[in-house]
């Protein structure tokens, strides 16, 4: 990859994953404010549809990536599922086993990782789940394979991610509200207006959901399918290993 896309700019990858992670250092403390800017608060509902999708049960071991303050895995670990919580940014961890400790959340396992290099032995999980997270990788088909590499046999890939609405109306004033409100909404309430607007931006360069499927399927990845939510706005993907 000679350039990958920033928000609407394109830069190298190095230059990518860098301010990226500057991007989650800033909104690391405020991440529930910014998931409830981003998404008028919906983004809780649509997490807990989420886990229904993935259906964790008790003894399964999960990987749960770009997981860092918990929201996902939270969730899962209700189930008596063996979670471990991945991501690339330190800030974020930091977060989430400050959240962990004072809800009395124990057993989770917090992991330093960069989704396109995982340091996991081959099939280990029988889980992995990526909740809004995948859009910020800088080499997404990577991250795909190695999703792939570290499930077992059988073992089930979700992720839920923003994509491209297709109710016209509703995408017109969605996408005036995001691009116009948000990043005001960053400045308000955590005086950082440039990573809000970074995080609407990357929504827009994101695959739409035909296109994201089948790289899902190019990973290796069967079964694929894509669930729309509220017209596309965000999507499950999910694909199975064989």
């Amino acid at each position: 990859m000679e350039t990958v896309s920033f928000g609407y700019a394109d830069v190298s990858p190095e230059e990518k994953t860098e301010r990226v992670g500057a991007v989650f250092r800033n909104v690391a403390a405020r991440y529930d404010i910014m998931n409830d800017a981003m998404s008028g608060g919906m983004h809780r509902l649509w997490k807990d549809r989420f886990v229904r999708r993935v259906k964790p049960r008790a003894g399964e071991s999960i990987l749960d990536m770009a997981g860092g303050t918990g929201d996902i895995a939270f969730r899962h670990a209700r189930s008596g599922a063996e979670v471990t919580v991945a991501d690339i940014n330190p800030a974020m961890l930091e977060v989430g086993m400050d959240r962990a400790k004072k809800r009395g959340i124990h057993g989770l396992i917090w992991s330093e990782q960069n989704a396109e290099t995982l340091s996991f032995d081959d099939r280990s999980y029988d889980a992995y789940t990526i909740a809004f997270g995948i859009r910020n990788v800088t080499d997404i088909p990577a991250a795909l394979r190695e999703a792939h590499r570290v499930l077992k046999r059988g073992g089930r890939f979700f992720c839920l991610e923003f994509s491209t609405n297709q109710w016209p109306i509703f995408a017109e004033v969605y996408d005036a509200y995001s691009h116009r409100l948000v990043p005001k909404l960053g400045k308000l309430l955590a005086n950082d207006e440039d990573s809000y607007r970074y995080l609407i931006e990357s929504i827009r360069r994101f695959p739409d959901m035909p296109k994201f499927e089948r790289m899902i399927g190019e990973a290796g990845f069967v079964r694929t399918n894509v669930e729309p939510i509220m017209g596309g706005l965000v999507a499950i993907h999910s694909g199975w290993k064989i």
